[in-house]
């Protein structure tokens, strides 16, 4: 309902609206994922984006509405989103939006609303809010397949933690047509500590996100909302003075214009804003302040029984605040202040005990009939009114009870205040450990497990310390054991250094054969063999082993056979590696862990690679993808696939569609470790085609360039190979040699085979280089490399193939990545294997692997290569002939192919030239077939070969 002092012309926002229809319109085609609209309180982002929700409904999208509110930040999990499904329930029914979703996946969105039966219960909890984002996802993109889906989502910087990560996730993740998220948020309310800053400044440089600020009325359109509520247009005089005072506010324009024929301006905004209030009859007053204490929205039967007036008698009393448009009435016999500017500030009116009382009366209600609130909400209202009503006893039961709940959904962050309130309380309730079935260490051990869980990685270190202090290692040595394992997990997860100690701490605490023990071996066990103790991490898991069997539990063997097959790749043996994550995988099949068979996909994909089985490594990681997926692991372990999956299309030279893997997979917010090995990859394709620039501030984040320490041999001897790398690349080989120096002092080097004899590889090419500078100091490292290379397993096709190149074989070398499909590795041998022939004197046979050698790196656009392969072919006196271009490409064309060399994506050439994703396409295909090329690296590389760009 509107009441007189809201204007009946839409006013001022036309350019807004357009942009939201340019983004609506963009969305329709894939281009755009979401809107962000902020604007200060009062300034009207409600009333712009119900026009547009009501102009799109009417060309027949479908419209989810979702608003966030103030309890949000007290553990309201998810609250934009329940509304949203609860809306399609209510439209459609829950059985037509289970079968939008995959089989049983219903059962994780039942955690948001009861109308999809139980929760799934599988104990996987740290994959249980990756499975819930990734099923919302899917229900938008299925959705979007019938008609065009918005979205709408009030009032973000109320949002609560697992709701901003969700929005964050569905902006980053949305990939189909039709699908268009608006958000708001108030821009004055963002302090420089507000939680909603970073996650804007994280969605601003995401594609497809648009940021649109409201910005106040001008006077013009100030005289026109006047103009509109009053029914005749005002006299100048009147429209000065009300745009002077209001400041271009609309909701301040109502407000003044309710105030009476004088425009009379109040002390504050506040006694401005409550004027349309103070004029309602007082026993409407009073009411309203009833509903105020409940939030800004309030149902029907709830007020009643708060205010304690019949039906008739609260209809009564609220009809002056309908009529005079402070309520508004909402779906399901709900009432809602028009603006939360109004609940506040009438909020703020109540009388410290009047305050109290009230939320007392909420609680007591609530606690008399569920039924008064929505599903689900019950256990955090309760847990906001008893501590509004400064019940210390009910408080702490109360937000004990909603951190459970949020554990259920989920809603991990959401637990962790809820268990610091139950903490702040606890000694002001005398029996508190009866009261909630759990004691003071239980308390903080649920806390450590929210934090871990949620990422809070600081709480969660509090939390554990304080718990381990209140235990005795004697009496309860298998709950102290869990806390230092996951006191470890933490310190692995900040990437601090040490924690093999913790671990033998925590077996130490178990010595018992029994299931206590086996959990503590399987983290234990993979953290010795990444540092490179395969001996005593296989050792514990051959133990490991044994007691998973004889205690029957399949996940926990399976998990440990992965442990296994980690040691068996180190080892250098790649088929049993193979072999064995088949039967971790089979294990995770028959019990249907996602966890176990994820993670056996992504291990056999790299294993499939160090064989050079690229195409096999690829098809898995395809059907690894999808599996994550399903299982809602994509930021666990489907972020782990799609780096294997761009680990080994870095190595067969298509970089391009490793690059666009890395970022994909960067967009999901992966674990620490996860993101440097992505980060690393992105390195050397930027150091293999002489980006420096690039390369730098990615090795600066990743502290290779400062030696930052790491536990794990592996991530040393990847950040070693980028160090020497580097200085290769700035022609600094004095620089390279001791880096190579100081890695080769260290008592263990090479974690795998492969990458131990690519390392190697490496050595052979610095002591090359330094050989004339420093002749004493690369014989010297030769000598070392070489001693090292007598103690090293050959693993399969790729680690001889460096084994070759190591040995000075670059001919065999270079047949070998021929067969293994890696042109990058090849042209360097081929380079390698010129430089010799030159140097006995052979120009014919230089020149012919200078032939086969350029066009390789030129593909590639491996512009040191490229270099190195021209100056010696100057040297030996080989032309490098250009191919005649097939046929002139279209001017459209090419500036398509201008993009296309620098890297862009469909979308991105898209935006750029103002045309649609399918035409950029089409562009692309008729290049790709001009120029006689099968890949955008393949036409880049003819562009500048054929020097197109220049035309």
């Amino acid at each position: 309902m509107l009441g007189r002092a809201v204007s009946p012309v839409f006013v001022g926002r036309e350019e807004e609206l357009s942009t939201l229809f340019e983004a609506f319109g963009e969305a329709r085609k894939g281009s755009a994922t979401a809107v962000l609209l902020g604007g200060e309180a009062g300034v009207g982002k409600t009333r712009l984006v119900q026009r547009f929700a009501e102009q799109v409904t009417s060309n027949g999208a479908q419209v989810l509405f979702g608003g966030c509110v103030e309890l949000s930040t007290e553990g309201l999990a998810y609250a934009p989103f329940t509304a949203a499904l609860r809306q399609l329930v209510r439209e459609q029914g829950p059985a037509r939006i289970a079968a939008l979703l995959p089989e049983g996946a219903e059962r994780d969105l039942a955690r948001l609303l009861p109308e999809f039966g139980e929760p799934s219960g599988d104990g996987e909890t740290d994959t249980g809010r990756a499975r819930l984002f990734e099923q919302f996802l899917t229900l938008l993109e299925r959705l979007a397949e019938s008609r065009p889906t918005v979205l709408l989502i009030e009032d973000i910087h109320w949002a609560d933690r697992s709701s901003r990560d969700l929005i964050a996730f569905l902006s980053r993740n949305l990939r189909v047509p039709q699908v268009l998220i608006v958000m708001t948020y108030r821009s004055d309310d963002l302090h420089r500590q507000h939680p909603l800053r970073p996650v804007l400044a994280e969605l601003g440089r995401v594609n497809g996100v648009l940021r649109l600020d409201l910005p106040r009325l001008s006077q013009d359109e100030v005289a026109q909302q006047m103009a509109g509520i009053l029914g005749s247009a005002p006299d100048y005089p009147k429209v000065q003075k009300v745009y002077e005072r209001s400041e271009g506010i609309p909701l301040f324009v109502e407000a003044l214009l309710d105030s009476g024929e004088d425009c009379a301006f109040p002390e504050s905004m506040q006694d401005l804003i409550l004027g349309a209030v103070e004029r309602l009859p007082e026993e409407t007053q009073r009411v309203l302040r009833i509903a105020a204490a409940g939030g800004i929205r309030v149902g029907h039967a709830l007020l009643a029984a708060v205010s304690g007036l019949s039906d008739i008698e609260l209809e009564s009393a609220l009809r002056p605040a309908i009529a005079g448009n402070v309520l508004q009435i909402a779906d399901s016999r709900a009432y809602a202040f028009r603006h939360s500017l109004i609940r506040e500030a009438v909020h703020d009116e109540l009388l410290p005990g009047e305050h109290q009382r009230l939320h007392a009366r909420y609680a007591e209600e609530i606690s008399r009939d569920r039924t008064l609130v929505p599903p689900g909400r019950a256990a955090v209202e309760l847990a906001h009114h008893w501590y509004g009503a400064r019940n210390d006893l009910w408080a702490l039961i109360a937000a004990w009870e909603a951190a459970q709940k949020s554990f259920k959904a989920f809603a991990y962050t959401e637990a962790i205040p809820l268990l610091e309130r139950v903490l702040m309380l606890w000694d002001r309730v005398p029996d508190a450990a009866e009261r909630i079935g759990a004691d003071h260490t239980s308390v903080l051990e649920r806390a450590s497990e929210a934090a871990l869980a949620g990422g809070e990685l600081d709480k969660g270190h509090k939390f554990v310390k304080a718990a381990v202090s209140e235990l005795d290692e004697t009496r309860e040595p298998e709950r102290v054991a869990k806390l230092v394992v996951r006191w470890a997990n933490l310190k692995i997860y900040k990437g601090r250094m040490g924690v093999v100690e913790d671990f033998r701490h925590a077996l130490r605490l178990v010595p018992e054969p029994n299931l206590d023990r086996a959990e503590v071996i399987m983290p234990m066990a993979q953290h010795l063999m990444l540092s490179g103790d395969v001996d005593e991490g296989t050792r514990l898991v051959e133990e490991g082993l044994r007691l998973a069997r004889e205690l029957g539990d399949r996940c926990l063997e399976g998990d440990l056979l992965l442990n296994l097959a980690l040691g068996h790749s180190i080892d250098g043996d790649t088929e049993s590696t193979l072999a064995t994550n088949l039967r971790a995988l089979e294990l995770g099949r028959l019990e249907g862990s996602g966890r176990l068979i994820t993670r056996a996909i992504g291990n056999n994909i790299d294993a499939l690679s160090d064989l050079g089985r690229w195409e096999e490594a690829l098809e898995l990681s395809e059907e690894g993808w999808k599996k994550a997926k399903k299982y809602g692991r994509i930021r666990l372990n489907g972020v782990f696939i799609l780096n294997n999956r761009a680990e080994t299309l870095e190595a067969i030279g298509r970089w391009d569609e490793a690059i666009d893997t890395i970022e994909r997979a960067l967009t999901f917010g992966p674990v620490l470790r996860t993101r440097s090995h992505l980060l690393r990859l992105r390195a050397d394709i930027s150091l293999a085609r002489g980006e420096l620039e690039l390369a730098e501030a990615i090795m600066g984040e990743l502290g290779v360039l400062k030696e930052r320490p790491e536990d794990f041999l592996q991530d040393i001897t990847n950040s070693t190979r980028l160090r020497i790398s580097w200085h290769l690349n700035k022609g600094e080989p004095g620089s390279a040699l001791a880096v190579a120096e100081g890695f080769l002092s260290r008592p263990s080097q090479s974690p795998k085979a492969m990458l131990g004899w690519r390392m190697l590889s490496l050595l052979r090419t610095v002591c090359d280089a330094a050989g004339a500078v420093e002749p004493a100091r690369a014989r010297a490292l030769r000598e070392q490399a070489t001693g090292l290379a007598a103690g090293l397993k050959v693993s399969g096709p790729v680690a001889a193939a460096y084994q070759l190149s190591f040995s000075g074989d670059f001919d065999g070398a270079a047949s070998s990545w021929e067969r293994l499909n890696r042109p990058h590795n090849q042209a360097k041998a081929l380079l390698r294997a010129a430089e010799a022939r030159a140097l006995a004197g052979d120009r014919d046979g230089a020149a012919t692997r200078l032939r086969v050698a350029h066009p390789l790196a030129a593909a590639l656009r491996a512009a040191p290569l490229v270099d190195g392969i021209e100056a010696l072919s100057r040297r030996v006196g080989v032309t490098h002939h250009q191919q005649e271009v097939p046929e002139l490409l279209t001017p459209r064309e090419l500036e398509v192919l201008r993009l296309v060399t620098l890297g862009r994506t469909n979308r991105d050439i898209a935006s750029e030239l103002f045309i649609s994703v399918k035409t950029v396409s089409v562009h692309v295909s008729n290049i790709l077939a001009k120029l006689g090329v099968t890949s955008r690296g393949e036409a880049a590389a003819a562009a500048h070969r054929l020097s197109l760009l220049s035309l």
